[in-house]
């Protein structure tokens, strides 16, 4: 099972992930909600809870990572657990994607929240 919960701050929207991405009712619900947020300049996905991820998954990340360069959002991956990385590293697509650092994450939520604050 896939739980999903979405952050939005200013034009940065974060998906938390938690369960498995093996199914294909998980995998269409990942790709539900990243593209709700097609409002967003950056979408973050937090994959630092998933325990699981299938090849319908890893080819939706894919398809995520496209779908959002092409509208010239930034898709990154947030913390992705061993098991998403061992996934990414054996069918090679490690490199199409931004894979965000705590560091960067931090200072990617302090600049949207100062954008907030002004927003306001």
């Amino acid at each position: 099972m896939l739980a999903l919960h979405v952050e939005n701050l200013h034009d940065l929207a974060v998906v938390e992930c938690k369960g498995r991405i093996i199914h294909s009712d998980a995998v269409f619900r990942l790709r539900d909600v990243v593209q709700a947020q097609a409002n967003a300049h950056i979408i973050a996905l937090d994959l630092s809870e998933i325990q699981a991820i299938g090849g319908g998954g890893l080819g939706m990340l894919v398809f995520l990572e496209r779908w959002a360069r092409q509208r010239g959002i930034s898709l990154k991956l947030f913390s992705p657990s061993p098991s998403v990385m061992e996934g990414l590293a054996q069918n090679r697509c490690m490199l199409n994607f931004e894979i965000a650092t705590f560091h960067e994450m931090m200072r990617i939520l302090a600049q949207a929240d100062s954008g907030y604050s002004l927003a306001a």
